[in-house]
């Protein structure tokens, strides 16, 4: 072998050399829970598919079985819902405990009094929040830090604490003197009030474009005109991640609609089924609660795409 044989065979096995160390130390740049050599064997696949199939079905059954025990124990008959051990299946399929708790529990009229409550709750909630997260956000008023620190603040306050002077001030309202018990204002009023939906709006609203809002002013358009033809179409993520949050805390609210509502017939959804749970078969309650339960379930279905992206709107400036 010539030496300039022997020079090129150096230089080819030094390079090949070269280009395995630097992509395996490529691969072990790569900070992951499984390494990328290992996910190469196929063993080290067979093994990270296993561990990560078993995780998933774990937690799909930690989420959807008692999903599928309410279910299917308001199709059961009340006493094989007390029997022990528990059948996992109904012996006797009786879907007509559903009909029987719409009809008995009058569960029409307190879905309708939810709604209309909730609606309310988020119509008010939306506006008011999105006025003054856009005011703190871009307008810029004297004093918005601490406006905003004090409003931030309530967080820190347990809600249980403030349900007394929440109770004081609807059942006399200040300067007007009126008595708002039994009304949906009670409901309404208070949860315009939410300081982390205002908070997530004006984050939100902080990382707009600014090109896009000073194009705005140069076409004269005013600071409500900017709000309603730009900010707010650009904002429809976030918006829907806050309505959802204001639908969600009106319909499972408890302890509030209980303590301003005595007139039964007003009552939202929660509080009556748990007023009526004595009086009724316990298959009957848990058809109830199923029927309770679906409105919140299909608006997360149906929305779920926009809510997902519209936590994360906001969680990134770019």
């Amino acid at each position: 072998m010539s030496a300039r044989t022997r020079v090129a065979t150096r230089t080819r096995t030094g390079a090949g050399t070269r280009t395995g160390t630097s992509a395996q130390d490529r691969a072990r740049a790569v900070r992951t829970l499984v390494s990328p050599l290992a996910l190469a064997s196929r063993r080290g696949r067979a093994a990270y598919w296993s561990v990560f199939s078993g995780v998933v079905l774990a937690f799909g059954l930690a989420f959807l079985f008692p999903v599928y025990w309410m279910v299917s124990g308001a199709t059961k008959h009340p006493d094989e819902l007390v029997r022990t051990p528990p059948t996992l299946f109904p012996e006797k399929f009786d879907p007509a405990n559903y009909a029987d708790a719409w009809a008995s529990m009058g569960l029409a009229r307190h879905l309708t009094n939810t709604v209309f409550q909730a609606s309310g709750a988020w119509l008010l909630q939306l506006v008011f929040c999105t006025a003054a997260a856009y005011a703190l956000s871009r307008l810029k008023p004297a004093f918005s830090k601490v406006i905003l620190g004090g409003i931030l603040a309530t967080l820190m306050v347990p809600a249980q604490a403030l349900v007394v002077p929440k109770y004081l001030t609807v059942a006399e309202l200040p300067l007007i003197h009126t008595n708002l018990l039994n009304d949906p204002l009670a409901i309404w009023l208070p949860a315009v009030a939410n300081a982390f939906n205002l908070y997530l709006l004006k984050r939100f609203f902080d990382q707009l474009p600014r090109d896009v809002l000073e194009a705005a002013e140069i076409d004269g358009a005013g600071r409500l005109r900017t709000l309603w033809s730009i900010v707010l179409p650009m904002s429809r993520p976030v918006l829907g991640v806050v309505s959802i949050f204001a639908l969600v805390a009106v319909w499972q609210d408890f302890l509030w609609p209980l303590m301003v509502f005595s007139d039964t017939t007003k009552l939202p959804i929660s509080v009556a089924l748990v007023q009526q749970a004595q009086a009724m078969p316990l298959s009957q309650l848990i058809a109830a609660m199923v029927i309770a339960s679906v409105p919140m379930v299909t608006l997360f279905l149906v929305f779920q795409r926009h809510i997902i992206a519209g936590i994360g709107a906001g969680a990134t400036k770019g």
